[in-house]
């Protein structure tokens, strides 16, 4: 390996060491999250491990945030501050696979790249409008028929939410302009993470309601859409 290869692993190490002392991941959460940035970097280098990264302080911040609040209405008993290796892989799983397919067809990088950085941007979009909305919403209404609803419960959205999950895309994308520009395809990340997330918020209001799926898999489909929604960017 050369020197910046070791550099990386160390920081890698270093991370997930980190994120199991200050109890940000489970062990296996941790060691899951590592192989994720290793397989990043693998077929992304430096800013496929950055693009992670900051989708992972961005939530993790948001996560703490008004922690008292989310108590009180039951959305931080979910995870208990600790995330597990299914969500780290629901989140993070769809980009790693396409980190993967830019190291086996590096012939189409643009392609994989872009759909690494659009499902982090769905992934961005959904932590930052459930954990920051259910703090700074006023107003909160189920997706499908725009009637109130309780905030917290699945498919439940606010406006302050959505504009926070559009912030989270666009941090997503910025990054991705700062290492690769791409304008037009820039444009295409904030659009990918923000279906992505309204995805996450149908597919709540109806299968994750009704008990057909898990939050996992919902995150998992979100990130998957987002992905393929960056991808239709590259081809048109």
């Amino acid at each position: 390996m050369h020197i910046s290869d070791w550099i990386v692993l160390v920081f890698i190490v270093a991370s997930v060491a980190a994120t199991i002392v200050f109890r940000k991941l489970t062990i296996a959460g941790a060691f899951t999250g590592g192989l994720l940035a290793a397989q990043l970097y693998k077929g992304l280098g430096v800013t496929g491990i950055v693009l992670l990264g900051a989708f992972f302080i961005a939530g993790t911040l948001a996560t703490s945030l008004g922690r008292r609040k989310k108590e009180q209405l039951g959305i931080a008993e979910k995870n208990k501050g600790q995330r597990t290796a299914s969500q780290v892989l629901a989140n993070g799983g769809v980009a790693a696979l396409a980190g993967f397919l830019a190291w086996l067809y590096p012939q189409h990088l643009v392609a994989w790249q872009l759909a690494v950085a659009a499902s982090l941007a769905s992934a961005s979009a959904d932590t930052l409008s459930s954990e920051l909305g259910s703090i700074y919403g006023k107003n909160f209404y189920n997706i499908l028929t725009f009637k109130k609803d309780t905030c917290g419960l699945d498919g439940v959205i606010s406006l302050e939410g959505t504009l926070w999950g559009i912030a989270g895309s666009i941090l997503i994308a910025l990054i991705y302009f700062a290492a690769y520009g791409h304008p037009s395809l820039t444009w295409w990340i904030i659009l990918a993470g923000f279906i992505g997330n309204i995805t996450d918020s149908i597919l709540g209001a109806t299968l994750e309601r009704k008990g057909w799926i898990k939050n996992d898999q919902v995150n998992f489909l979100n990130t998957l859409i987002a992905a393929l929604v960056g991808l239709l960017g590259y081809f048109v």
